[in-house]
This record gives structure tokens, sequence and C-alpha cells, in this order.
């Protein structure tokens, strides 16, 4: 079976309801979770909850392992319980077969080589204009504009007190080769979506650059004064 196939058939498996809303639940907790705690999320039994989790980590979207749920150690701390949690793994599928990571990645190593790591200025203010226009797209009614922008381009934004955090890199394939130049445009690109929104959005949140390990490198803090960017390296 080919990769793409692969893909073909682990995405295929997402065709259950009760399957999709499973995976869909683990990826937004974003830590190992358990058999029981899934299954009273989404309403069903733990055996139903562990065939359909099993079922998702042969097809590559969850990754498995065992830990104690209960925190304690020692005799008497139970046995590990299996736990869950998204793949790294990226899956892609395109009919007929494109190459969009490929063409992103020459771009991306003709730039590096061309200046110092970083992203031209030019660059820059595309990846603003994109984060603008961004801004801009249709999306539903909400009290907070900024967290859908977001949602909706990919980033799985979640709260944490006064700080929106990342889940998900768009562009994390090219982040190892190419950290420095992807990571700044990422930055441009996030400031023209507060740019974009404007208004109160604007001013109370900033996009910085803030590496923390499981999450994009652009952080949005809502303390009225941009705090100093930490490289994403």
């Amino acid at each position: 079976m080919t990769s793409s196939q692969a893909d073909v058939a682990a995405i295929a498996r997402l065709d259950e309801p009760v399957r999709r809303r499973l995976y869909e639940w683990v990826v937004e907790q974003g830590k190992p979770v358990g058999r029981e705690e899934a299954a009273r999320a989404v309403g069903i039994t733990r055996p139903l909850a562990a065939f359909h989790l099993d079922r998702l980590t042969e097809a590559g979207l969850l990754t498995a392992s065992y830990q104690r749920l209960t925190g304690r150690t020692g005799p008497g701390a139970g046995r590990p319980a299996r736990v869950y949690r998204r793949a790294e793994r990226d899956l892609s599928v395109s009919l007929p077969p494109r190459h969009y990571e490929l063409a992103a990645d020459v771009f991306a190593a003709a730039l590096q080589v061309l200046g110092d790591g970083s992203p031209p200025a030019e660059l820059v203010a595309a990846a603003h204009d994109a984060g603008m226009h961004l801004s801009g797209a249709p999306g539903g009614p909400t009290d907070e504009p900024l967290f859908d922008v977001l949602q909706r381009a990919g980033y799985e934004p979640i709260k944490e007190a006064r700080t929106i955090r990342l889940r998900n890199c768009p562009f994390a394939a090219l982040v190892d080769e190419h950290r420095a130049l992807v990571c700044e445009t990422n930055l441009a690109l996030a400031q023209g979506i507060v740019d974009g929104l404007g208004g109160d959005i604007g001013a109370d949140y900033q996009p910085h650059l803030d590496s923390e390990p499981g999450y994009c490198c652009v952080v949005f803090t809502r303390d009225g004064e941009p705090r100093e960017s930490r490289p994403a390296c």
C-alpha cells in the first residue's frame, strides 16, 4: 500500500460518526486520555469507545501508550491504563496527486539562501496581507472573533488565562528545516489577522514568538503591552 493509499484508508475511518466525534474530542484535549474519560465525553459505553479508539490507532490517526491515570505510583497504585492522543503523522489526500509541500520547501530553501534565514520584507508584507484577508473571511457571528478566525485557519487555539496558544501549526512540515523563516512569516500573518480585526481585538491581543513544546511558535497575549518575543528555536 502506498503512502497516499494509506492516507485515504486512514481518513475513511473517520466516516463513522461516533468514531469521528471521539477523534475530534481526543484532539481537543491536547494530552493523553483514557477510554473511560473518552466514553463519558461522547456519551457511549467504554467497550465501544475502546473499539473505536483502537481502530483509530491502527489507522495511525492516534497513538496509544500506557500510564497511571490516578497519578499514584508504587504498590497499590493499580495497573497503567491505555491512553490515546493525536498522532504526529500528517495526512494528505489529493486526486490527482499534488505536491504542494515540495513546492513550499523549494521556495523556502531559496528564500533562506538569499537572506540570513529570516523572511525578506516582501514576504513579511505578503504574509501580513494574507492575515488581514483571513480576518475578513466569512464566518458566523461570535463574541470572540480572533478565536473564531484562528479556528477557521486551522490553528486549533486554546485559552490559557490571558493567553491564546495554538495547538496546531499549519506550516509544521517546513519548520524543522526553515524555522526562522517560517516562524517569522507566521508571526507576520498573525499580526495581519489582529490588524484586520481591528478595534478592541487589536488593542488587547498581540502575537509574539514564544516557543513551547507541543504548540505553534506564535502565541497571543492579552496584556495591553507587547511582550518581548522569545526565539522560536
